[in-house]
């Protein structure tokens, strides 16, 4: 009974979109979409879009190019060798700004970043402030520059208690003070197997960082030429994410096996239990107006605490950095409900 209340809520969806049935009889318009790292449940709304034909519904044939210690599809996507690209934080965003680069986020697939801390339990650093007693927290030299930049000025964290991560956790398994950094969606899975205990998991964005993650950008020139192009890539991603969250994803875990084979069932589904768990898909305005929703307001709260960290000057104009022309129209709530 509930796989026909999904389908029908699926297919009502589709039927509804209003160019859906002319699309269908045109050919399908090729795509290229490169994401920041190897595949992974992270990425499974596009996976999930491509591997059930939502894509194609919405007339794309879209090409998966992933991301990886030596890709730079950021470069790509820039220059014109990609579509889409697959961002982070939005301090990408805001540097591409800076850099006059002319790159545009058009939708926000998380609302929360998956970025964490954690800590050994019962070691007087089982709250996020007790962090600031630690003299070994291990950070990656991306983290030193970016969210620890945020904590120095928000918390009062030093310089000094920083010490280079190399993404080995033995170090931090080994040191019982020791904080390190990570992701909700697999770090903490991987210390529990190695160490055999359940680390403390401190998720930054629910102490205040409130950039958005998994933003899907594009050229300028896109947006200003192509815009329903943008529109039906943006729809498209976000019902495969609602397919993936809610509905059956063994076709989206398929393909993402598949682009990365050292990806397991057990870390996938960790994953998403934790994407669902802390609402980093579907949490705050995504739940009125839609998975990849954006807003005007929390785009500011977070330039002015990126400026207050002296990542940026404060009279950067943040707001070319995005645009909320494609997002906020509650594509895909049915299927949820």
């Amino acid at each position: 009974m509930r796989r026909n209340a999904w389908t029908a809520g699926l297919l009502a969806v589709l039927t509804g979109w209003s160019a859906g049935s002319a699309m269908a009889q045109q050919p399908l318009r090729d795509i290229t979409f490169g994401t920041n790292w190897l595949a992974q449940a992270e990425h499974g709304g596009y996976y999930q879009a491509l591997a059930d034909g939502t894509y194609e519904k919405y007339g794309l044939k879209v090409t998966i190019v992933p991301g990886g210690p030596r890709a730079n599809n950021r470069m790509l996507m820039s220059v014109g060798k990609l579509d889409f690209y697959m961002g982070g934080s939005l301090i990408q965003a805001f540097s591409a700004v800076e850099k006059n680069i002319p790159t545009v986020v058009v939708a926000a697939h998380f609302q929360k970043d998956p970025q964490i801390l954690m800590s050994h339990p019962g070691q007087g650093l089982d709250s996020f402030t007790d962090l600031k007693k630690s003299n070994d927290i291990l950070l990656s030299k991306d983290g030193t520059a970016t969210f620890f930049q945020w904590m120095k000025a928000e918390f009062g964290f030093k310089d000094e208690q920083v010490k280079p991560y190399g993404f080995n956790p033995a170090p931090f398994i080994a040191n019982s003070r020791a904080v390190q950094q990570g992701y909700v969606t697999s770090d903490p899975l991987v210390i529990g197997k190695a160490a055999g205990f359940a680390p403390n998991v401190f998720l930054l964005a629910d102490h205040g960082f409130s950039t958005y993650s998994t933003t899907i950008e594009t050229r300028r020139d896109v947006v200003e030429k192509d815009a329903n192009l943008v529109q039906r890539f943006v729809d498209a991603s976000t019902l495969g994410w609602y397919t993936y969250l809610y509905g059956d994803n063994a076709k989206g875990n398929a393909l993402i096996k598949r682009d990365n084979p050292e990806m397991t069932d057990e870390i996938l589904t960790y994953a998403v239990t934790k994407l669902k768990e802390h609402g980093i898909v579907d949490s705050g305005d995504a739940q009125k107006h839609g998975i990849g929703a954006m807003s005007d307001a929390r785009m500011k709260d977070f330039f002015d605490k990126m400026v207050k960290a002296g990542l940026f000057k404060a009279d950067l104009d943040y707001t070319k950095a995005y645009t909320l022309q494609f997002v906020n129209k509650g594509v895909g709530l049915e299927l949820k409900k």
